[in-house]
């Protein structure tokens, strides 16, 4: 689940006394919203949407009034506005006033978990405001530091002097940015990130990091974040039919995350490892349908439910049904291809034959085993298929999978309806 924007975000820095910006929610009054741009000269409008879609002030999804008429203007216009960035969409549902913060400083923070250093880690830049993917090297630190000894100012005050950051912002940073250690340990979140972080000054000269922009990810495993009692339609808002049912089975063993990527794609890739994921989303790009991770060693009872889901949403429209993974070093290989397989016998037993092309890719323990339980029942399906091995490059996998998904398109899907006698009106579903 994700939060994104400071209605909810300043509730939830609240928790930790953390210093925000002043929001009003879509149900402001005229004369609420005169009171805040009189104390602060301007308002900022902005649409509220569920989870995060991309950069809103790039696309123009960001208002700003110095009266009330011009903020109603806005909240008119951005209300209901929808925002798409490539296959995403999203549909605002009300906006915020927040109050415009004067500021000489514009802070990026954030803390994540780091598969890299294998522990939680600061990434802190004094130019924030800004995609901190296009600032060099130089002008941004990420430091990981220890769990169990936590967030200290000390960390802190040593990545802004890393970065030669200026002197008058260093002090109220050390004091305030270890607060979010609390909001992200105690809250089960998996990433916490402020952007823009604007330092305003006070009467007496000092600075205050006064948060602007705020998203976060929490850990759905871990229970911790139901103490902030936040409404369920957070978490479910932004979810597709199918992501919501493969979701459900993460109450057991191993994970079930999934995301759609192309609602009209052709190739369906049951994916296991997060490596794997990326590289196959990636290489796949339009033609994939669902972002997926399925390892974790899942037991059978999941690991066929996982796929039943799958085959439900996805299997009409595919060409190409592309289980990949690493070369898996817990993973029972036989559990889950014997799974996998006896869901599509299934489904093939209730809803009828599928043209369909199987491509395989996969490491582990009972590799062997598992490829011939899946091989005896995509020949009796009569199914055709490819397997490659922990030997086989996966980049070299994944491209066979989109050849064979052109094929298809162009005549090899007739072909495989034709062997397997299916009437010619349900040949060109995927094509």
């Amino acid at each position: 689940m994700q939060v994104t924007g400071m209605l909810w975000g300043k509730r939830l820095l609240n928790h930790v006394g953390y210093p925000t910006s002043e929001v009003l929610g879509p149900d402001a009054t005229g004369e609420q919203v005169k009171d805040l741009i009189d104390r602060y000269g301007s308002v900022l409008i902005k649409p509220v949407f569920k989870g995060g879609i991309g950069k809103k002030g790039k696309a123009g999804l960001i208002g700003r009034a110095t009266d009330v008429a011009t903020a109603m203007r806005e909240k008119e216009r951005l209300f209901f506005i929808e925002h798409r960035v490539g296959n995403l969409r999203a549909k605002s549902e009300g906006v915020t006033f927040e109050s415009a913060i004067p500021a000489e400083h514009e802070i990026y923070v954030s803390i994540a978990d780091d598969t890299r250093y294998r522990a939680p880690t600061l990434t802190i830049t004094h130019h924030g405001g800004v995609d901190i993917e296009e600032l060099p090297p130089d002008k941004i630190a990420t430091i990981p530091f220890d769990a169990l000894t936590g967030f200290k100012g000390f960390i802190v005050a040593n990545a802004l002097d890393r970065i030669k950051a200026p002197r008058e912002i260093i002090s109220p940073l050390v004091q305030n940015l270890p607060k979010l250690w609390d909001l992200y340990n105690n809250y089960g979140m998996s990433m916490l990130e402020l952007n823009p972080i604007r330092m305003m000054p006070k009467g007496d000269g000092r600075l205050v990091p006064v948060a602007c922009d705020f998203k976060c990810a929490f850990d759905n495993d871990n229970p911790a974040w139901h103490r902030l009692n936040l409404p369920a339609s957070l978490e479910s808002g932004d979810y597709s039919a199918f992501e919501l049912e493969v979701n459900e089975l993460r109450t057991y063993q191993g994970q079930s995350d999934v995301f759609v990527i192309n609602e009209q794609g052709s190739i369906t890739a049951m994916t296991f490892g997060g490596g794997a994921n990326a590289l196959v989303t990636e290489l796949l790009g339009e033609a994939g349908t669902i972002s997926s991770d399925f390892g974790g060693n899942p037991p059978y009872e999941k690991m066929y439910d996982i796929s039943r889901i799958v085959y439900k949403h996805w299997l009409a429209q595919t060409n190409v049904l592309f289980i990949i993974g690493g070369k898996a070093n817990n993973t029972d290989i036989y559990t889950t291809f014997r799974a996998m397989a006896d869901a599509l016998r299934d489904y093939f037993n209730q809803r009828g034959p599928q043209p369909l092309f199987v491509v395989v890719g996969r490491g582990g323990p009972n590799l062997i085993r598992g490829m011939a339980y899946l091989k005896d029942t995509l020949d009796a399906l009569g199914l055709p298929y490819r397997m490659f091995g922990h030997d086989s490059a996966m980049s070299g996998v994944v491209n066979y999978a989109r050849d064979i998904d052109e094929w298809m398109r162009h005549g090899g899907r007739a072909e495989i309806a034709r062997h397997l006698g299916i009437a010619s009106k349900t040949i060109g579903q995927a094509a």
